[in-house]
């Protein structure tokens, strides 16, 4: 798995050839699910089925569904081979919800942690 590496604003990293990529490592794994994560369904247009549902993460009564779903976007992450760890936190004030998750990935045995926002 290869995936370029973002800076701390989310923005690509250019300029450092083959150094602004991560290979086969965990890192590329845990970006990879936070890149799945922030793709909401029907944003990419060459699938408009590929996505996180948002009609099960946004809404009043959406409390017991949006854990399930995320946690499912998660697994279903290529690389990722187990979900040691998952918390959430929805601020209703900001209206955002808060994930904070460990994974094991086939790239190593320690696990990484994965914090973001939806």
């Amino acid at each position: 798995m290869r995936y370029r590496k973002l800076d701390a604003d989310g923005d690509y990293v250019f300029g450092g050839q083959q150094a602004d990529f991560n290979k086969d490592v965990p890192e590329a794994v845990a970006q990879a699910v936070l890149t799945r994560l922030r793709l909401f369904r029907g944003e990419w247009f060459l699938d408009i089925t590929e996505g996180t549902p948002l009609d099960q993460i946004i809404g009043k009564y959406t409390a017991g569904t949006y854990d399930a779903a995320i946690r499912q976007r998660i697994l279903g992450t290529q690389g990722v081979t187990a979900l040691v760890a998952y918390s959430s936190d929805f601020n209703p004030d900001t209206r955002k919800l808060s994930v904070s998750a460990t994974i094991t990935t086939q790239y190593g045995k320690d696990p990484v942690q994965i914090d973001g926002t939806l």
